[in-house]
């Protein structure tokens, strides 16, 4: 319920700081005195259109601030916590600001949110039935909701939905394997030569690692050869005709035998020996070396080819050479659905088919449910109308079949809230068929019996009793004292059989401060509550007659 109003520079409010309590609390005061501005300023808080008009002449700025306390579990605070928006203790604090350009900034518990959260949230904190203006109630979205909490038991509402959700599930299901079936048809041809494509160049798992690595190897090997090769091929050339190091060295030995004994010529011949010993060396570890390297070239060529076929099957297909053993498998799948996939939609099918004569059997029930609950509703609101000058209303609760496009979770049908204020008139919408004044005592009407139904803590009543006295104001305030007994209810009124009810009155008065109007709102005490009775009784002379029947009605 709301606990606390605080106004700042609102039209001809300066500064209002007002506390409420359980039960129903009225507020009175003549015409203009502001009111509506009370309203207004809730209605701000609670994330309704600003407007720059609403700033007070010579402010800045305007600013509104509520206070609620709320039961655990609210609607309300699971919706901010679902926003991030941190609740302590259960308490909400939400407050709008709305500068002289008609621009605003709301926060909720000193946390900055948008205005349509906070319209959201305020949506769950207090409904407003005004002159006009009526919320909720009047809603038919809500009208569903409405007669399920007033006679339609939990369970087969949850039977409903449980199998409404499997009904969906499996209608997802169904088309989604349709969807990939009419895929894989149109690309059959091009699916059946991709596999074999890939089939056939069977891809294995860090295959371009090792096929790289193996030809890094071979080049290596390759040019290790050639060098070999090349070194041998200059001790000894294969050429005949080409003299090598060999028969150069032995040429030389040759001219210098003709020198006989001849000192220096013997050490000369002994180096020649030497170095064709060594040449020979050279020669036999070369020709080991050649046949050790010898490789055939055919390794390096076949590495290469394979190691180019993947990558441009990789090029090909969009993905990375490691990524095609995955896609063969997916194509394969893909492709393995065309004989699986008939069979597994007529399965999905009749699983689908038997989904949804659960859901119809489960929202048939619902549906009975239903049919008593308004039948019961249309008597118990009913019952409540000629107390309220609405003898000769009908109200109506329609139940509207829905097309099996539009079935969900809530059933196959929608209530209506109906109502013939004239005998032989056609029941229909609330808001279009009755006037201000009867609307807002339907909707009281309804309250009284529907009040258990909601999760909204706080009700607001704006002149519910407006053409009304007498018995039927009587009535009025009798019945807003039921509904004050579940929720928290506060209600702008001009009748004193209504004033008299509250147990809490709030006076709403203007009056002019430094040469300015201005609004005050006082919280008054027994004597006082007598004084504005007898006002509202007998208008500005207050007579000893009016006071008498101002102390009856108090009693």
């Amino acid at each position: 319920m709301i606990t606390a109003l605080s106004i700042r520079d609102v039209v001809l409010i300066e500064r209002l700081d007002l506390g409420f309590g359980t039960g129903l609390t009225v507020l009175t005061g003549e015409t203009g005195a502001g009111k509506s501005i009370l309203l207004d300023s809730l209605g701000l808080a609670l994330g309704a259109r600003a407007e720059q008009g609403l700033v007070r002449v010579g402010a800045e700025q305007a600013s509104v601030t509520a206070s609620f306390s709320l039961p655990p579990g609210h609607p309300a605070l699971e919706l901010l916590s679902e926003q991030g928006i941190a609740i302590d203790e259960d308490e909400l604090v939400v407050r709008r600001v709305v500068g002289r350009d008609g621009r605003s900034r709301a926060t909720v518990n000193d946390q900055p949110v948008s205005v349509a959260l906070l319209r959201r949230a305020g949506s769950l904190l207090v409904e407003i039935q005004g002159q006009g203006d009526q919320m909720g109630l009047a809603d038919p979205a809500v009208h569903t909701v409405l007669l399920d909490a007033f006679g339609v038991a939990p369970r087969l509402q949850a039977a409903t939905r449980i199998a409404w959700a499997a009904w969906r599930d499996g209608a997802a299901a169904l088309e989604t394997a349709r969807a990939t079936l009419a895929d894989v048809q149109r690309e059959e041809d091009w699916l059946r030569h991709a596999v074999a494509e890939l089939a056939e160049l069977a891809p294995a798992e860090g295959e371009e690692e090792s096929l790289a690595a193996e030809r890094l190897r071979l080049q290596q090997h390759e040019r290790r050869g050639e060098a070999i090769g090349q070194a041998l091929t200059e001790i000894a050339p294969r050429d005949r005709r080409s003299p090598g190091p060999a028969a150069t060295l032995r040429a030389a030995s040759r001219a210098l035998q003709k020198l006989g004994d001849d000192p220096a010529a013997r050490a000369a011949l002994t180096a020649l020996d030497r170095a064709e010993e060594a040449l020979a060396e050279a020669e036999t570890l070369l020709s080991r070396l050649a046949t050790e390297a010898d490789a055939d070239p055919r390794q390096l060529e076949q590495a290469e080819e394979r190691l180019f076929a993947l990558r441009g099957a990789a090029r090909k297909h969009g993905v990375p050479v490691a990524d095609l053993p995955e896609l063969l498998a997916g194509l394969q799948q893909r492709l393995a659905a065309l004989d699986t996939g008939t069979a597994e939609i007529a399965t999905l099918a009749a699983r689908v088919g038997a989904a949804r004569s659960s859901y119809l059997q489960a929202a048939a029930g619902l549906s009975a449910a239903r049919q008593t609950a308004a039948g019961l509703l249309q008597e118990a609101v009913t019952a409540e109308l000629p107390p309220l000058r609405l003898d000769k209303a009908r109200f109506v609760v329609e139940l509207r079949p829905l097309e099996e496009s539009r079935f969900g979770p809530g059933g196959v049908e929608r209530a209506a809230f109906l109502i013939a204020t004239n005998p032989g008139q056609t029941p229909g919408a609330l808001d279009r068929i009755a006037s201000g004044g009867e609307l807002s005592r339907l909707m009281l009407a309804l309250k009284v019996v529907l009040v258990g139904g909601g999760s909204v803590p706080t009700l607001v009543f704006d002149e519910v009793d407006s053409g009304v006295g007498g018995a039927t104001a009587a009535a009025v305030g009798e019945r807003l004292a039921r509904v004050a007994d579940r929720v928290q209810v506060l209600v702008v009124t001009h009748s004193p059989q209504v004033a008299a009810r509250g147990l809490a009155h709030l006076r709403v008065a203007k009056d002019t401060v430094r040469g300015r109007a201005s609004t005050t709102v006082t919280a008054l005490e027994p004597a006082d509550r007598r004084e504005e009775l007898a006002r509202m009784l007998a208008g500005e002379n207050v007579t000893d007659a009016a006071r008498a029947a101002a102390d009856s009605l108090l009693a």
